[in-house]
């Protein structure tokens, strides 16, 4: 089985492919030969992820997937949410963006925050979304080097360790793009479906 994730985030795509069975093929933007930046300009998570999906089922003709990731904070309303990558402005990085969480969080007893994924999957004309989430808590300081994004500030409940901290292989299991993806899967597998060329 073969299918497009629409993606060129290396750090993602590596994450997927940690989870995917040897039996489904992934390609990647750039392998279909997609090299412009799919506008991201819906209002939520999930309208992004189908965004994605459909520019690449609809421009290439492929079956493929997209997700669209974001952190939500409960003192912050559910902020970042849909504008986790671009929180600190345009022009951002990972550092501006965890840098603004820090000073927003700042003195805050209140630090519950969770992760979400929303996957949605064009496959055969039909489009079915899979959602991960998981909760936990935001640190009061960067703790470890490892993942990308917010990782070395989001603690899950029931661990110690932050995902910057984590195994990358135990992140991958445990977190909310692992969630959906294993969604995904399940989904493939009960289905038995077979894209067509």
């Amino acid at each position: 089985m073969q299918l497009v994730f629409a993606s060129n985030n290396t750090n993602k795509i590596n994450e997927i492919k940690l989870l995917l069975p040897s039996s489904i093929t992934i390609l990647s933007l750039h392998d279909i030969g997609c090299f412009e930046e799919i506008d991201e300009t819906a209002t939520t998570i999930e309208g992004n992820a189908i965004l994605k999906a459909n520019y690449v089922t609809q421009k290439y003709g492929y079956n493929c997937f997209a997700d669209d990731s974001g952190i939500e904070v409960d003192f912050l309303n559910g902020k970042p949410g849909v504008h986790s990558a671009r929180f600190a402005g345009e022009h951002r990085n990972d550092a501006d963006n965890i840098t603004k969480i820090l000073d927003e969080l700042q003195n805050q007893a209140n630090r519950n925050a969770n992760f979400k994924t929303v996957i949605c999957l064009n496959l055969n004309g039909t489009q079915t979304l899979f959602t991960g989430k998981i909760q936990g808590t935001i640190t009061t300081q960067i703790k470890g080097n490892q993942g990308f994004g917010y990782d070395p500030i989001f603690m899950p409940n029931g661990h110690n360790t932050t995902f910057g901290e984590m195994n990358k292989l135990l992140k991958t299991q445990i977190s909310h793009r692992g969630i959906a993806t294993k969604q995904l899967i399940a989904f493939l597998d009960l289905n038995n479906n077979k894209p067509t060329p």
